[in-house]
Order: C-alpha cells, then structure tokens, then sequence
C-alpha cells in the first residue's frame, strides 16, 4: 500500500491517528482523531504535540519514544481538547518515517457503540455483495441435488453465512454502519464457530471449556461472531491445530480508567508457534501483519468491534500457546 493509499485509508478510521515529525509537530491527523480534539484537520498541521497532553512529561516521553525508536503504550491518559475538555485515552505510539504514529483510543463512556465501523469495511461490505449472492446461489443448487444429508448440511451452512454477511454488509451500506444490539447468547455463537471450523477441508481439533454460569451480553451478534471467526482464522493460518474455546465471568475488571463489575472473558487458545516477538507491541496497528500475504487489518478491525462493544482484546503469547482475550461488558444487561 502506497503511501496516498495508507493515507486515504486512515482518513477512514474511527480510531485516531496522527503523524508527528522529528520536532514533535503534526504532520497529519485523521478526521476522527481531529474531532476528538476539537481541531481542524488542516489547521492542527504544524502545531506541537504538547498542547494535547495534560502530562507535562508527556512530550520529554514521546521524545524518547523517538530517539530510541521504541514503540511505546500509554495508559490512561488525559489529553487536553481544543476548547481545555479534557477527556481520557489509550495511546500508542510507534516509530514511522522519521516521525511517530500515534494511535488514540478514548476510554469515554461506551458511546461508541452507536459509531459506525471505518468507511473502509462499509466498501469491503459492497464490493462482497455481488460474490455472495452468487455463493449463495451455487450453495442452494448443490443442497437441491446431492442426496447426502451431510452434504446438504454442510450447503446450508454456507447458505447460513452467505446469509449472515449479506445482512452485516447490508447493515453497514444502508444504515450507517450502527450496530445491532440485541441479547447475545456466546455459547451459541462458539458452537456457530465450531460448526464453521469443521467444515474445513483440514479441520483443527476443538476443545471446549464453557462456563455455563455465563449470562447474555448486549451487542451485535455478527460482529461479534465476526471477531471469533478473525481470531480463529489468524490461528491456523500461523500454523496451529488445536483450538481451546473458554469462556469465563470476570468480576472487578479493570480497563483504563474504567473498573467493570461484571465482564465475559473469551479466549480463543491454540497450540501454534506464538506471536514473533518483534510483533507483539504493534500487534493490534493497522497494516501489521507476521504473514507475507497477510493484510494487517484482521486484528486491528476485531479490535475496533471489541471497543465499540465498550470491551477490550488481549493478546498473551509463547511457543506452544497463544491466548486471544476478548472481554466484554455484562453490567449492561444486570444493572
């Protein structure tokens, strides 16, 4: 991806990004970051990076980031808006050019919920339209004539999924990208998933570790099943073969600033080689990816689908086990 490329494409986030120069001073910042603070995307070009942070030692860190060419993570931070609101933020910042990128996730009430994915997957969801309804087509033929009842449940199945993304593309071209939250039970999007996984020609072995206290959650259930099936997929393309499910109630968990009294834990295990060292600070960026052919936008899109759910994903890694968590927030329903 050229670099007017990347840059369209990050025009389109939701999540902020910025581009500061060797001096500290934008170079560029996306739409959504620019709203965020209370800047005009053109006017905010040459101003320092200091103003922002309500940490007076925020700019001598950044500069160390810098010289060092270390990626670093910030938590909980407090940035100062145009008008001095001040609002709390995660933030990463990573090396680029001869520059840093920064990332900003805001740690706000999960208002997010009702803001739309990037612009970027709305076209995804269009171009997809058109193979999927053809998908679809080819799989209603094929449950018509093979006489197999297994043969004619594996068609449905792919019926059921061309069925599923139209709807998510649907959604995003038509409504604005907002989600569709309704009660969630994880258990059946996990046996949705395992049904999925071992239609393939190579399936993995599954095991299944189900916390059967587990209530329903609040969310968009496509989306979610979305993450689960980006997280599985990213696991056997790095080699694994065997995938534990779990599910698990945390209690007084803390995210940020946040503290969440009741939140669901999923983990998606597996037995693969781990996440590359180098990857393990940038795994969530965009455009990073530990595969030649890999896009880099799996993780980050799951990513955004857990934020937008007021929720968070985690990653622990070595050789022989990988764990993805994805936690999301209960209290919504059980206030």
């Amino acid at each position: 991806m050229n670099a007017m490329a990347w840059r369209t494409w990050a025009d389109q986030m939701t999540t902020g990004l910025a581009l500061v120069d060797a001096g500290l001073q934008l170079k560029w910042i996306n739409p959504a970051l620019a709203e965020r603070l209370e800047l005009g995307t053109r006017s905010a070009v040459g101003q320092s990076l200091g103003p922002w942070l309500g940490d007076p030692d925020g700019l001598a860190r950044a500069g160390r980031s810098l010289a060092e060419q270390r990626p670093q993570h910030w938590r909980a931070v407090t940035l100062v808006t145009a008008s001095g609101r001040e609002i709390t933020a995660d933030i990463s910042l990573q090396p680029f050019d001869d520059g840093l990128l920064l990332e900003v996730h805001a740690l706000a009430e999960p208002a997010s919920m009702s803001s739309p994915l990037s612009a970027t997957l709305r076209g995804f969801a269009h171009e997809v339209k058109n193979p999927l309804a053809g998908l679809r087509g080819a799989a209603q033929l094929l449950q018509r004539r093979v006489g197999s009842e297994d043969l004619q449940a594996l068609a449905g199945l792919i019926i059921d999924e061309a069925d599923r993304l139209g709807a998510l593309a649907n959604r995003l071209l038509h409504h604005d990208g907002a989600a569709q939250l309704g009660p969630v039970n994880i258990h059946q999007l996990l046996e949705r998933l395992t049904d999925l996984l071992q239609a393939e020609p190579t399936p993995p072995q599954l095991r299944h570790d189900y916390d059967p206290s587990v209530p329903d959650l609040l969310g968009d259930a496509d989306r979610l099943q979305q993450v689960l099936l980006n997280l599985t997929r990213n696991a056997l393309e790095a080699g694994a073969h065997t995938l534990t499910l779990r599910t698990r109630v945390e209690h007084g968990l803390r995210m940020g600033e946040r503290v969440l009294r009741m939140a669901l834990r999923v983990d998606v295990i597996d037995d693969g080689p781990g996440v590359p060292v180098q990857l393990r600070d940038t795994l969530f960026q965009p455009l990073v990816s530990g595969r030649a052919d890999g896009s880099g936008l799996g993780l980050a899109l799951s990513r955004e689908i857990a934020h937008e759910h007021g929720g968070e994903l985690r990653c622990t890694s070595r050789p022989g086990e990988t764990v993805f968590s994805l936690y999301l927030p209960l209290e919504r329903t059980h206030d």
